[in-house]
């Protein structure tokens, strides 16, 4: 399927590896020039040469942390005019809500809904004036069921989904399409993390704690970061004109909701 986006331009935040290396693969396929963006500069020129090589496309890479408005300027100084933005960030530590004080939550919030918040409102105002943009915030499936371990991400999660619940309509109009993308476990870095630390915690090898994990998966496995980007890519492609502010699962069926 031709998705009719070769040729634009698109940052990839958090794009070294994992789910947001998954979306510049598919995108970087579709013919998208790339601004890949990570904190850790050396695994991200790597990802940047490979998929430069493996696409032909032009990729930028630029090493910094896009949760500092240091990192937003150095990013949007390399493409101040995308057609596409991917806002993509690591998640903040699990705890228990007696764990959290205020400085935990504005670190969250910083990160994990400003972030994407001031990366939108940057690039919008080019993308309406153009009349076309695509945007796809990766956020995760405890906005449709919230983890109680993870409250400083339910948290900043949900109050991105909100933003972007009005902002989507108000944009629309002017051909600018923001959606969400709501992870399940995926095969990825963060995965043999929780992975390796059930294994330790209940004692069994590692291979077991993820067949453990798979089992509680309607699908039994894990997502693949491929398939991720492959939806990615849609989302941002010519024929997702009329998806106009969803949160779209990819877990699995591992949220058991109606809706």
């Amino acid at each position: 399927m031709d998705l009719g986006i070769k040729g634009k331009t698109a940052i990839v935040c958090a794009a070294s590896k994992g789910l947001g290396r998954g979306c510049a693969e598919a995108l970087a396929e579709a013919g998208v020039n790339l601004v890949i963006n990570a904190r850790t500069e050396g695994p991200l020129e790597e990802a940047a040469s490979a998929i430069r090589d493996r696409h032909g496309v032009e990729v930028t890479a630029v090493a910094c942390d896009i949760t500092t408005e240091e990192g937003r300027a150095k990013v949007l100084a390399a493409c101040d005019a995308p057609d596409i933005l991917v806002n993509n960030a690591g998640g903040p530590p699990p705890g228990l809500w007696s764990d959290w004080e205020r400085d935990d939550f504005i670190k969250a919030l910083d990160a994990n809904m400003l972030t994407p918040i001031m990366l939108m409102k940057a690039v919008m105002p080019g993308m309406m004036e153009r009349g076309w943009g695509r945007i796809v915030n990766v956020t995760s499936q405890s906005v449709k069921a919230p983890i109680p371990v993870l409250g400083l991400s339910n948290s900043a999660r949900a109050g991105l989904t909100g933003y972007v619940a009005g902002t989507s309509r108000q944009v629309a109009p002017q051909g600018v399409v923001i959606n969400n993308l709501l992870p399940g476990i995926h095969d990825t870095d963060r995965a043999l993390s929780l992975d390796t630390a059930a294994a330790a915690q209940q004692k069994v090898s590692l291979d077991d704690a993820r067949k453990a994990r798979e089992a509680t998966i309607p699908a039994r496995r894990y997502g693949t970061t491929a398939e991720f980007g492959a939806t990615c890519a849609f989302l941002c492609s010519q024929y997702a004109g009329f998806i106009v502010g969803q949160n779209i699962l990819l877990d699995g069926g591992a949220t058991n909701a109606t809706l």
